[in-house]
């Protein structure tokens, strides 16, 4: 299916990142002229932009400052920006309860998560403003629609993002008819951390086991949907919406 998206400029925050690769790979493959955002990975996220012929660029944007300068900088050099795809966050470690997560790590989390994409949909949405088109696509978690135990900042921060954060911007961008703003929620995936850190049978089983598909996903299946919704010619009426990308997941299992 024509996606429309060839010649379009994507911006991708965390695009350094497991899924933040497979998403910038997808949007190459359509054609896209893709920007890698990075905040410390930058040997990555050159690498991949040259293998794309995309082009990297730094940015903090627990600054919004830099968000917008970011933003600028893109149009500037490219000529515009059509779709942005906010994806950059932080999964904070190790597991704790509630009362165990102080006042810092809460913070951090919120601002590396919450705050990054707020920061990202400010910039963006501003300069959609004044062209009077744009889609972005914000990335969220199922953590946030089921919650999780051992993360609530995490799940905090991720639950507000595809709910009062999307339904708002939705509703705030009615005035431009051009611009639709969406989310991807993606569920248990296979990323090379998660590899890393051991992807047992055990652990399989376990998050596995409310999916009506008895499997992970993969950094791909999450590109794909991000793809679907940034494309106005697959998903031009279609606005305020999450699409899980978990396998039919219905819930969490409770230690």
């Amino acid at each position: 299916m024509e996606t429309g998206l060839h010649g379009k400029v994507v911006l991708v925050t965390g695009g350094a990142g497991g899924i933040g690769q497979a998403i910038c790979r997808a949007f190459a493959a359509e054609g896209a002229r893709v920007v890698v955002h990075h905040h410390s990975s930058a040997a990555a996220a050159v690498s991949l932009a040259e293998e794309i012929d995309g082009m990297a660029i730094r940015a903090d944007l627990r600054d919004g400052k830099e968000a917008l300068s970011m933003v600028r900088s893109i149009v500037s050099d490219f000529g515009g920006l059509d779709v942005c795809i906010a994806n950059a966050g932080r999964y904070p470690t190790p597991s704790k309860p509630l009362w165990e997560i102080d006042a810092e790590r809460w913070d951090s989390t919120m601002d590396s998560n919450l705050g990054v994409t707020v920061s990202t949909a400010r910039a963006f949405l501003g300069h959609a403003a004044e062209v009077g088109r744009g889609s972005i696509v914000l990335i969220g978690s199922t953590a946030g629609i089921h919650g999780e135990s051992g993360h609530a900042d995490y799940a905090a921060a991720k639950g507000a993002i595809t709910s009062g954060l999307l339904m708002s911007l939705k509703n705030d961008v009615s005035r431009i008819a051009g611009v639709r703003v969406n989310a991807v929620a993606p569920g248990w995936t296979v990323t090379p951390k998660k590899v890393e850190h051991g992807v047992d049978e055990e652990l399989v089983k376990r998050a596995t086991a409310t999916m009506a598909l008895k499997k992970l996903a993969t950094p791909e299946d999450v590109a794909s949907a991000v793809v679907m919704l940034a494309s106005d010619e697959i998903s031009g009426h279609i606005t305020g919406q999450v699409i899980e990308v978990a396998g039919g997941m219905e819930g969490r299992l409770i230690p």
